[in-house]
């Protein structure tokens, strides 16, 4: 990712639906166009937080692993709050 996210949250230790909660917490007291880094692990929170944010209407700039990309493992995901 080139730009700097707005917010960041780290959810590796939370589960599902957690995960997905504390995200939708923060990027509704987001500004539109604003952007929100999140640290997550595990594949479900990995199949799940994705497709709830976009379901929203907002978007995903970026989904990349830190550790070599197995599903399980930590992933970076930056959302765009819809305007």
């Amino acid at each position: 990712m080139t730009e700097k996210a707005n917010y960041y949250l780290d959810i590796t230790g939370e589960v599902c639906p957690m995960t997905f909660v504390r995200t939708k917490l923060l990027v509704e007291r987001m500004a539109p166009g604003e952007t929100l880094e999140v640290r997550l692990k595990g594949a479900e929170p990995l199949a799940n937080v994705p497709k709830s944010v976009t379901e929203l209407g907002h978007f995903i700039v970026s989904l990349n692993p830190e550790d070599g990309g197995s599903p399980a493992g930590v992933h970076r995901l930056v959302i765009r709050k819809n305007q």
